[in-house]
């Protein structure tokens, strides 16, 4: 009798926990944090085409953004950026790349364009136009290309 029990209870907090992690997708900007809703009024024009939920245990982990040009912007819990990306024929607004890295590609690989930009605690991992990836400390500063 027990054990049915037990198994009983572990199903069922098993199945409200599966339904309390499901992701959930909008098309309205307003679930998002004021930050990242004032970064994307700030620096991009295109509107949102959707916003996906990512949830883990109920508890809202990641914001990810897709807008009307096909660049898909991600934030965390809170509204800081995380990730950017761009199509091919656009780049990524200045105010997401650190001087330093903007710099070292302009000199390093002249006339490739940043498309994707990547913060990490580590640093900053970034793609070009090219499909060359580097990656950057945390400071800025060069570490290494990346296959």
């Amino acid at each position: 009798m027990i054990k049915k029990l037990l198994i009983a209870l572990v199903v069922l907090i098993g199945t409200s926990a599966a339904a309390a992690a499901r992701d959930t997708y909008s098309h309205d900007v307003s679930v998002l944090p004021q930050a990242a809703q004032t970064i994307l009024a700030k620096h991009f024009k295109a509107k949102v085409s959707f916003v996906k939920i990512d949830k883990d245990f109920g508890r809202v982990s990641e914001y990810e953004v897709i807008l009307t040009n096909g660049a898909e912007i991600s934030f965390d819990r809170d509204g800081n950026w995380k990730n950017v990306e761009v199509g091919d024929n656009a780049t990524i607004p200045s105010a997401f790349i650190p001087s330093l890295i903007a710099e070292y590609v302009k000199a390093n690989m002249s006339g490739k364009k940043i498309v994707g930009i990547e913060k990490k605690r580590s640093g900053y991992d970034v793609e070009l136009s090219n499909g060359v990836d580097i990656k950057f400390d945390k400071n800025g500063q060069f570490v290494r290309y990346d296959d």
